[in-house]
């Protein structure tokens, strides 16, 4: 935790209500978000138990599994959510656009990629075991299920996937999404109930943030988010009600377990779509867009990979792949953070509190400075600016500017308040800088050492090429009937 994030949270608890620690908001919004709140039977880690599911706020569709523990009446679950989700997400992929690469192919994205709002990590967790449980089975031999059920897990299973890359927005938890930009007066571990955190963002009329968490935290008021049930619930509502099924498996001992259900889903769906308009009201964040497209990308590239006939994902992947992978998340973190320091001062403080950043006022410049005689020398336009933050970068950092996109400058000089920098980069090709290229007295500007420009990971070797350190050259994954076997908890 920063320093101003507690300090935050410190005010949260003396004024009473949650305090923002963003200026903007740093996350992608759909114009029409799929929200499910899942809950699961408990003591069974994917036993799908009911769902509330939709992209229309007044009405959502409510799925049920009477008895989870039979198998017939889960895979029917499934086969319902997918006449949900599929359309959902098969709707993205008919609009295409064409995108030019410098030094590459052009390749076409789609116009737009679906999003999937869940109450919470548990929550995206739970998607993912539904996805592995159900991509492997078959639509013919023994227990055959219908053909929308392993696409739907190929599918979740996407999405759980993908929401492990930092900054992306295709599958979203409303807790870590609202505690990502207000900070509350309770800890990070109780930041996980959806009501109480929404409690200290938003309390109701004549309560404080503290008062609407604590009333947060009666089940009779505001059943848990899911995918876990209520103990009390379980033991005197669904408990009689599903015996009542298995002794006559009747309609209205079907629309007894389904009222029950309601009842735990109806308050966390009308949370939901509360947070979609605390967010919503936020401006969002300049670089927000640039991740949004990234997501399409991968979007498309999935598409292009169900349509291709590729198999199912692979329970676990190779050395190779799993080396790539993680290369690329830590990428991703790095790049997310640099991105969202340039887009909001609040955050870009936090670095300035360290020394990493520092904000002043340009004093002098020498826009027509120069290094190297003849045919090497080049443009070295020099800049002081005067500060009054600590400053901890010596002299030869590399330092970028949040307010001058493909501006770089190298530190020539401390002392004392006054940092004179030397602009490397951004200034143009021709021999003078490009008009307004370079900063001019009495521009305030800010410079941090957090580059958006990561040098890429070391080359690694064909997977055929693995060593037998890490396993040898791994096996073509086929799908098998062992794959199909998998249990559901």
């Amino acid at each position: 935790m920063s320093a101003l994030t507690a300090l935050a949270r410190l005010r949260a608890i003396r004024d009473g209500s949650a305090q923002p620690v963003t200026t903007v908001r740093h996350c992608h919004l759909a114009p029409q978000p799929l929200v499910f709140v899942p809950l699961g039977l408990s003591g069974e880690a994917a036993a799908p138990l009911a769902a509330m599911v939709g992209s229309d706020p007044g009405h959502p569709r409510l799925l049920v599994v009477p008895q989870p523990r039979n198998r017939d009446l889960r895979f029917a679950f499934a086969a319902e959510l997918a006449e949900v989700v599929l359309p959902y997400v098969e709707g993205f992929c008919k609009g295409t656009e064409t995108v030019e690469r410098r030094g590459g192919e052009p390749y076409e994205r789609c116009l737009d990629a679906p999003q999937i709002l869940v109450p919470n990590r548990q929550g995206v967790a739970f998607l993912g075991l539904l996805g592995r449980s159900t991509r492997f089975r078959r639509v013919d031999g023994p227990y055959p299920v219908h053909p929308s059920v392993p696409l739907l897990g190929r599918w979740l299973t996407y999405f759980a996937d993908r929401s492990q890359q930092p900054g992306s927005c295709l599958l979203m938890a409303a807790t870590e999404a609202l505690g990502a930009h207000w900070a509350s007066g309770q800890s990070g571990l109780e930041d996980a109930n959806l009501a109480a955190l929404l409690g200290w963002i938003d309390p109701p009329a004549g309560m404080t943030g503290s008062q609407a968490a604590l009333e947060a935290e009666d089940p009779l008021l505001w059943p848990p988010a899911g995918p876990s049930t209520d103990p009390g619930f379980d033991n005197e509502v669904l408990a009689p009600a599903m015996r009542a099924y298995e002794e006559a498996p009747t309609e209205r001992s079907v629309e007894r377990v389904t009222q029950a259900l309601r009842t735990q889903l109806d308050p966390t769906w009308r949370l939901m779509w509360r947070a979609v308009d605390l967010l919503r009201a936020l401006p969002e964040g300049s670089r927000v867009r640039d991740r949004w497209e990234s997501d399409r990308g991968s979007f498309t590239r999935f598409t292009e990979r169900l349509a291709e006939g590729g198999p199912p994902q692979a329970r676990r992947d190779g050395a190779v792949g799993a080396a790539a992978r993680l290369a690329g998340l830590e990428r991703a973190r790095a790049s997310y953070d640099v991105q969202r320091a340039y887009d909001d001062p609040l955050i870009m403080a936090e670095y300035r509190l360290t020394g990493e950043a520092f904000t002043g006022t340009v004093t002098a410049a020498d826009p027509e400075h120069t290094e190297g005689e003849g045919r090497s020398r080049k443009l070295r336009p020099l800049v002081t600016v005067t500060t009054a933050d600590p400053v901890r970068l010596a002299p030869g950092v590399v330092v970028g500017s949040p307010e001058r996109r493909g501006h770089a400058a190298e530190i020539v000089e401390v002392s004392g308040d006054e940092i004179t920098l030397k602009v490397v980069k951004g200034m143009g090709r021709g021999r003078t800088p490009a008009p307004g290229a370079v900063p001019g007295p009495g521009e305030r500007i800010t410079y941090t050492s957090l580059l958006d420009d990561f040098q890429s990971s070391a080359s690694l070797p064909d997977p055929e090429l693995t060593p037998w350190t890490h396993g040898g050259p791994p096996q073509e994954y086929v799908p098998g009937d062992d794959d199909a076997q998998e249990e559901w908890s």
